[in-house]
């Protein structure tokens, strides 16, 4: 490990970020080294500067664009202590697009189009919790509580802990399952060299569970983790939930990240009356349907 990787670690862990953002920060500090062939700390703002129009470039997404440059800040602001170097390294906007989510006839053709018990348990628990692939990843066996119908969700987003209801037909799936797999500590057990193993399993299965199911289920959508999460809470807002509970439900630490779904929610966008609906205007039939312009 060299010098400047440990000091960005040691900086890392000493802030408590979580183990996601530190494999992300890492990686995108060795990709941008390995572009120039030269240790970070031996490169300035106008290396930054190449850097960023490469990765504009190769058309990355902004959102991916805006991670490697929040890692780069870390590392010169926090790591090297350059606090200058904050002006040299601009965070591109992302655009505010509102994300798709799965009707419910979508979701039961999902969830019936898995390949396997695990992978259906697997995507019934990203939907009927709400869950980050993530924290799928890590449930762990004694966080099924089922006496008091709850799931205890440890270390989530910013190692925040939270509760989220244990549905009787989630509940039903996950014993059926458990009588099949007999996980030992962790919930969902991955693999090591091809072999079944006391270990969570990666994001990657995750993904996998959705994209085949997808696939079977015959689904024009791209289906990924955080669209069952959508979707929960899309369902939950049209059922009569409110923004606070919700906010709970999902972990979010500020209420404007859930009044997202105020704008995908069917009830919501139809709970007024159009203003042009009460509005005497002519009828259709009694305009001209000549398009050409008038002569003058």
């Amino acid at each position: 490990m060299t010098r400047i990787r440990k000091m960005m670690l040691e900086e890392l862990q000493r802030r408590n970020y979580s183990t996601e953002t530190i494999r992300a920060y890492i990686n995108a500090v060795k990709h941008y080294a390995e572009y120039f062939n030269r240790s970070p700390e031996k490169l300035g703002p106008e290396h930054i500067r190449q850097y960023q129009l490469h990765m504009v470039s190769r058309k990355l997404a902004a959102h991916t664009i805006k991670a490697q440059s929040s890692a780069l800040r870390f590392l010169y602001v926090q790591t090297l202590r350059r606090p200058y170097m904050l002006e040299h390294i601009p965070i591109p906007r992302t655009p505010a697009k509102l994300p798709q989510v799965l009707s419910r006839e979508e979701i039961a053709r999902l969830i019936d189009g898995a390949n396997n018990l695990m992978y259906r348990a697997i995507l019934m628990t990203l939907y009927s919790t709400g869950m980050r692939r993530s924290e799928v990843c890590r449930l762990q066996v004694s966080d099924i509580d089922s006496a008091r119908d709850v799931i205890h969700i440890r270390g989530g987003k910013r190692r925040r802990d939270r509760d989220v209801p244990l549905s009787p037909k989630l509940l039903e799936t996950l014993r059926e399952y458990w009588r099949w797999m007999k996980p030992k500590t962790w919930l969902f057990p991955g693999y090591k060299k091809g072999w079944r193993v006391d270990v969570p399993i990666t994001d990657k299965v995750v993904w996998h569970a959705c994209k085949e199911a997808a696939k079977n289920a015959d689904l024009q959508k791209r289906v990924t983790p955080h669209l069952l999460r959508h979707s929960y809470a899309t369902h939950l807002l049209e059922a009569g939930a409110d923004l606070r509970t919700i906010q709970l439900l999902l972990g979010h630490v500020e209420l404007k990240h859930t009044v997202i779904y105020l704008h995908l929610s069917q009830r919501h966008l139809h709970a007024v009356a159009n203003p042009i609906d009460d509005m005497k205007v002519s009828g259709p039939e009694t305009v001209r349907r000549n398009a050409t312009r008038k002569k003058r």
